[in-house]
Parts: structure tokens; sequence; C-alpha cells
């Protein structure tokens, strides 16, 4: 027989329609407090039990809901937000009028309300979608939603929830996403499981940078550069951090659209394409990135839990990020995070050691004093009482990184600074200038070369010939070609490099040709530069090789007039700067 088609109920329908807005507690937190913004809220209370499971309570001071709204409000599509006449127009969190009908569908739903200018406050109770007559009830101001027993009408949806650990940790994720777009409201996030009371999540109204600083912390701040800029009528603003400061997983980028906290695939892929020059695949930055422009330049519309946005013109918006953060890394130059030297003076302490007795000491002496000090103590002082002291000659130490001192195992180069003094990895910071200097002969015309005396023939197989023939080598200052079966001969290496082994060179080659080999074809760019890191890599200065004073000196010089030279091609720092007070706390002194 052939099946009918049939109208489903109500009561079915909203099961469904819940499944799209209401995936898990932090969804349907995120709508009530939603609901709250754009109730006009100052002030927004949220309670949880159980991850969200058995309670969900949020508290605002907005302009409530009338008595005579509020059934209307527990049916689809029916919003105050938008009258229906032009969708891309949105000004609001919510506007499709899904949430409050697929909450009451699932679970056990209580909005309790009174309008701005009402004399009382109504109260309305649905359950497993059964919908009970308002009734009067006590509220000063503002409306409280309460949800208990989440998915009670739907058991099944129960078993894919996760730990109560983890929905509370995806319900505070969710509060602070909000608390970011909205700084100007005070947020407070409690849980009440067992009949306790801890608070999970507090921020008091402040501006942007404060409450940036409040949810992320005060190292963020400290620690990111501020991005402006403008293209095709988007605006792009916010704080993204140093490449130093980045994390082991994407958690820790927050992105927004008019206000609104998104998750797009677009925009993640534009904030990894402005690190990809330095960071490594396995670490991401932390950014906080608010884009505004014209509603009608974005649709909002694209899914019921409004996450995700498209634009008009996406590569422009694409664009704007990358060349934004871009620019503002580069005008870093060669600074590097503060977290760096804390990490340093943290792996400095033994574990568990209790901290050292405070010392306290006389003024330091001026440098003929300390000179004579250190002649007192040399060999051979005693015998030669009318020995000629004289101070040190200080060489200049005002620089950034200041004055070579050291450098220790062939590699660590000690520099002094005027206010302490800098520990600088030499193979990761000659690998980021020599990368540096490939990108701007590479966008100049090409890589220098220097020709071989003698071509040297490296055996690769045919299908890497063929891979490496395919790439534009010449650009990138190689020049090969192919030499018998599965094998090619390199005439011209890249000037910068000095003498290199090109065989070693062409093996690097294809091992990050491979690695890309599933690459976006349009980002030829990104794979020429990896390329180019690679061959950096190869030709910087290796440990192991000691250097005279006047080239670590150069090194320094041309570290600090070098973009991004605070990091190496992987993302990690290239040196680390230390304060007086912070060594002279590593040995007791005050």
């Amino acid at each position: 027989m052939i099946p009918r088609i049939r109208q489903l109920d109500e009561g079915a329908v909203n099961r469904i329609a819940a499944g799209e807005v209401v995936e898990r507690p932090a969804s349907a937190v995120k709508e009530l407090v939603e609901n709250a913004l754009d109730a006009g809220a100052r002030r927004i209370a949220i309670e949880i039990a159980d991850g969200g499971r058995t309670l969900i309570r949020v508290t605002d001071d907005g302009h409530g809901i009338a008595a005579a709204d509020l059934p209307l409000a527990l049916s689809r599509h029916a919003t105050s937000k938008i009258d229906g006449s032009d969708l891309l127009n949105i000004r609001s969190f919510g506007f499709r009028g899904e949430a409050l009908p697929s909450l009451g569908a699932v679970g056990r739903l209580t909005i309790t309300s009174r309008a701005a200018g009402s004399a009382e406050a109504a109260s309305i109770h649905v359950s497993g979608g059964r919908i009970d007559p308002p009734r009067p009830a006590a509220l000063r101001a503002g409306t409280v939603v309460e949800l208990r027993d989440l998915f009670h009408a739907t058991p099944a949806r129960l078993k894919f929830l996760r730990s109560e650990r983890a929905e509370t940790m995806a319900v505070t994720d969710a509060i602070r996403r909000l608390a970011m777009a909205e700084p100007g409201v005070a947020v407070t996030l409690r849980d009440v499981s067992d009949g306790g009371e801890r608070v999970l999540f507090r921020a008091d109204a402040a501006d942007r940078a404060a409450r940036l600083a409040a949810v992320l912390g005060r190292d963020f701040p400290e620690n990111a550069l501020e991005i402006a800029a403008e293209r095709a009528g988007v605006r792009l603003g916010g704080l993204a951090a140093l490449p130093t400061y980045s994390r082991g997983t994407a958690v820790h980028q927050y992105l927004f659209v008019n206000g609104r906290p998104v998750r797009d695939r677009m925009l993640t892929g534009a904030l990894r394409g402005a690190y990809m020059d330095v960071l490594s695949k396995d670490r991401h930055a932390v950014a906080a990135l608010f884009l505004d422009c014209d509603p009608v330049l974005v649709d909002v519309n694209v899914h019921p839990a409004k996450t995700e946005v498209r634009f008009r013109d996406a590569g422009a918006v694409r664009g704007l990020i990358v060349s934004g953060l871009r620019h503002a890394l580069a005008e870093a130059g060669h600074r590097a995070s503060t977290t760096v030297a804390g990490a340093a003076l943290g792996a400095m302490r033994p574990d568990g050691a209790d901290p050292a007795p405070r010392v306290y000491q006389m003024d330091r002496p001026g440098p003929a004093a300390r000179a004579a000090g250190y002649a007192a103590q040399m060999p051979g002082f005693a015998e030669a009482p009318s020995a000629r002291i004289e101070p040190p000659v200080e060489a200049r130490t005002d620089a950034p990184l200041g004055a070579a001192r050291a450098q220790l195992h062939e590699n660590w180069i000690v520099a002094q600074t005027a206010t302490g003094m800098v520990l600088v990895d030499a193979h990761a910071a000659h690998e980021r200038l020599v990368y540096e200097k490939l990108k701007r002969q590479a966008a100049g015309g090409g890589v220098r070369a220097q020709a071989l005396l003698i071509p040297e023939v490296v055996e690769v197989g045919a299908e890497a010939v063929e891979r490496l023939l395919a790439l534009d080598t010449a650009r990138l200052g190689l020049a090969l070609e192919p030499f018998g079966p599965g094998c090619v001969a390199v005439r011209e290496t890249p000037a910068v490099l000095g003498q290199c082994s090109a065989a070693a060179l062409v093996r690097e080659l294809l091992d990050e040709l491979e690695e890309n080999e599933d690459a976006d074809p349009l980002a030829l760019q990104a794979r020429l530069d990896a390329v180019l890191s690679r061959m950096a890599c190869h030709g910087s200065v290796r440990t192991g090789r000691r250097m005279t004073g006047p080239e670590m000196d150069a090194l320094l010089r041309e570290m600090e007039a070098t973009p991004h030279s605070g990091q190496c091609n992987h993302g990690r720092p290239t040196y680390v700067e230390l304060k007086l007070a912070d060594i002279e706390r590593l040995f007791g002194r005050t």
C-alpha cells in the first residue's frame, strides 16, 4: 500500500523543531539569555542544576511581557522582534519565535513576567507542549524563565547528553560569549545543584576592554594587539593575541558579527590564515574579534541556532580579517608575550620549594666601587697593591634587545638590557630572519639565487619529480630540471642560505608538498610561504656554531627591525626577557 501523507500534530512539530533549536542545556541557556538581552536587561542572573538537566533559571530586569501576550509567546513563530517584512534587516538576537515553544515541548517551562508600567505580574506554565492558562504572580519587574527536567518529554535525547561537568562547561562557555558581546550588561552564572550555590561566572557591567580582561584573564589584553580595520562597509575591531600566546586548541577564539556570537567556518578559516605565517599547525591563536556592518550585508537566518552567518561579499570579509591581523602582527615587530618570561621563571624554581627568606641589602655600589671589589677578588691582588683599577667599559644596552654578552652552548645568546637580560635562541631567531628575507625577495620578483659550480643530482622518484617541477621553484631561488628517471638536477640555490645541501633542501620541500597535498588550490601563496619556511629552517644558523660578538649584536639589531621576529616559523618564542627584579627574586633578593 502507498503511505498516505498526513499532517503532524502541533506537539510533534514542536518536538522536531526543538531538536534543531535545543541541542543541549547550553543551547537553552543561550536562547533564554538572548531573549533577556533583547528585552533591554541590564542585569541577568542564570542558575543551573546538574549541568542544566534538572534546572535552568534565567532572571532579568528587562521590559517584561504583558500578561495577555504570554500564551502567544509560547506559539511557534510568534515574536515581538520583527514584523516579517524584512528578514535581512535584523538587529536583535532572536527573531524566529521558536525558542520558547521548543523548550516547552521538551521540558517543564514556567514564565513569570511583569511588563514595564503594569500593575501586576503574571505566570504561565507549559509541560511537554501542554499549556496551562496564565495566572497572577508576584514579581517586581522583568522576567523569570524557569526550565525544569529538560528533555523529559523526549527521553531518548537525554542519552546523548554528556557528563554533568561537560554540560556545565558548555553552559559557561555560552555565557562567556554573550557576556563579551554585551559588556554593558552585568551577568552572573551560578550552579545550585544539591541545594548549594557556586558562582561559575560573574562579570559586572564594563566597557569592552575591561570585559575581555574579566572573561579571558588579565594576561590576554597585556599580550594582545588592538585590531582596527575597515573595508567595503565592514569594520573589524577587537583584540588578537601575540603568536607566542597561542593555545593547543581553538576554544579561545571568539568571533562576533554585529554583536552576535557566531561559529562560522569562513571566519575561523580567515583567522587561521592570518596566523599561518607565525604559528605551527598544532597551535591556535587567541582572539576576540568584532565585525560590524549594515545588517543587510549579512544573513543570520541560516540555521535555527543562529550561530552561522552568510556575508554578501565573503571574500572581502575574509580579506579584511587576514590583512587587518597581519598588519597588526607586523607592527608588533619583535615583541613576544610576557607569559614567556613567567614560564621561564617558573621552570627555574625548584618544585615544591618554599619561598626564599627575604634578604635586605644596602644600596648597590657604583661602577668604580664594583670594579675595585672585583679586582680585589682576583688572584694576586695582595701582591700588587698598586695595580691600576679602571671601571669596565659599558656596551650600549639601551636597545630593546640589549647588548650581547656571551653565547652559551653554541646557541643561546645572553644579552644585557637597561632593565634586565635577554636570552635568545639564535637558531630560532635566525630562522625567522631568513624566512622574512626570503618572503620579501619572493614578493619583489623572486628569491635571488646562486649558481652551483657543479649541479647536484638528487634521486627522488618519478612522482616526486612531477610534483617538484609543477611548483614554480625558480621564483623561490631554486633552479631544478629533470635529470634521468626519478632524478632532478639542482643548478641554483637561494643565495641567502649560503652554502647548503641541495639534496636536503629538495627533500624538505617534498615533505612540505606532501603535507599540504590536499590544500585549497586557491591558497597557492600560503603553500609557497610554507615552502619558504622550510627553506629558512634549513638555512638558518645551526646549533653548535660559535658566533662572534659582532655577529651576535648584528643578529639582535636585525631582530629589532624585522616583523614577527619574536617567534620562530613554528610559533615558538625566539627570546625570553627577564627583568632585574625577576632575577633578584630567583636568588631571594629584594
